[in-house]
């Protein structure tokens, strides 16, 4: 499994209720997506970061998503581009089917 941050900072404030339509909007094409376990939209406490945290379940999957194509597609949704991590994930807690 391979685990995907993606970072959209700027100087403002993200509006949440914005962040929540985009969120609402976007939800559709990811339910069923091939090889993503899960996908969440997330505003940190400041205001200034939205973050977008994906579980792959491998990184091929992963790293073929994120072409250059949906990198331009998101700056223009959230109007800053956005940083991309790809991290290992070496322990999940899944508490989702109890």
């Amino acid at each position: 499994m391979i685990g995907v941050l993606v970072t959209f900072t700027q100087t403002d404030k993200f509006d949440r209720s914005t962040l929540a339509k985009i969120a609402d909007e976007l939800r559709g094409p990811f339910e069923g997506m091939a090889g993503l376990r899960l996908k969440s939209f997330m505003l940190d406490e400041d205001g200034v970061r939205a973050r977008n945290f994906y579980v792959w379940d491998d990184e091929e999957k992963a790293r073929s998503f994120f072409t250059e194509e949906i990198t331009e597609k998101v700056t223009g949704i959230y109007g800053v581009p956005p940083t991309i991590e790809f991290l290992d994930i070496v322990g999940l807690v899944d508490n989702s089917g109890t």
